[in-house]
């Protein structure tokens, strides 16, 4: 039980490490990223987002997949409210959610699984309808749905000073930070130039493109989301904070399989906060 708390504290060390170390000179997450066999990576999206975020999740997807890297389709549209407020993980896809989820303090939620690889198998991103009166700058809605789909390829920030670098992937209120820039593309064209021994990516049948699923035993495509310590709700664990900003903070708890969930959380700026 001592080893295994052990290793579950050093692994959260061992991803702050990471995190702290890349993400200001690179905008990466530790350099974490999907494997895959080849590229473009075929990723499956769960659309659940109601009608009010359906321009701006259109719009970052078909963004996003300029890059020679990602190919990305909606594969499972599924916006009930109460999936919107649940937004379950599903192994080897990436969903991404709206809802009203309360005034705790956030406007968007990245979350990603890493495998004991250190792979990236599944991920989800939400924002929160709570806090409707920012949602008011349609700008802001397209910055922060392109910037926490981008967390999901395992990009971080370019900045924390609210300085422009005109990607939505930095924390300015420049209308021209709403979409990738070059910079991402080329970013996403170095963390996945090189290919893997398998893939970590799924499609709905729960196997990879052309119906192959050529990942270990208990990984990716052949793991499903046993043994990775979601809760009864399909939610999983926030763990500790590892790091904190002006815009936003990052949490991880470590997984029985070995692995981690890392949750990049962006905060709502003061003037727009609502204490409940």
């Amino acid at each position: 039980m001592l080893t295994k708390k052990f290793l579950s504290a050093a692994s959260i060390v061992l991803a702050l490490a990471l995190l702290t170390s890349t993400t200001n000179a690179s905008h990466t997450w530790g350099n974490y990223h999907w494997a895959r066999t080849a590229n473009p990576i075929p990723l499956k999206v769960i659309d659940s987002v109601s009608n009010g975020w359906q321009f701006e999740l259109d719009t970052a997807l078909d963004e996003w997949n300029v890059s020679s890297k990602l190919d990305m389709s909606v594969g499972s549209p599924n916006d009930r409210n109460r999936t919107r407020k649940q937004c379950r993980l599903k192994a080897g896809q990436m969903r991404v959610c709206n809802a009203a989820y309360g005034y705790n303090g956030w406007l968007g939620r990245a979350t990603i699984g890493i495998d004991s690889d250190g792979h990236i198998d599944q991920g989800k991103a939400q924002v929160n309808d709570s806090y409707s009166s920012y949602w008011a700058d349609p700008n802001e809605k397209r910055h922060v749905m392109c910037q926490e789909i981008g967390h999901v390829f395992g990009l971080g920030h370019t900045s924390e000073d609210g300085s422009s670098q005109q990607t939505c992937m930095d924390y300015s209120d420049d209308p021209a930070s709403i979409s990738p820039n070059q910079h991402d593309y080329d970013l996403l064209d170095a963390i996945y130039a090189d290919v893997d021994s398998y893939n970590s990516y799924d499609d709905e049948s729960g196997s990879v493109e052309g119906g192959v699923c050529n990942a270990p035993p208990g990984k990716g495509c052949n793991k499903g989301n046993a043994g990775v310590g979601l809760g009864a709700d399909g939610s999983p664990p926030t763990g500790v904070r590892v790091f904190k900003g002006k815009h936003e903070e990052i949490w991880v708890a470590s997984r029985p399989d070995g692995g981690l969930w890392i949750h990049h959380i962006r905060l709502v700026p003061d003037e727009f906060r609502i204490v409940r």
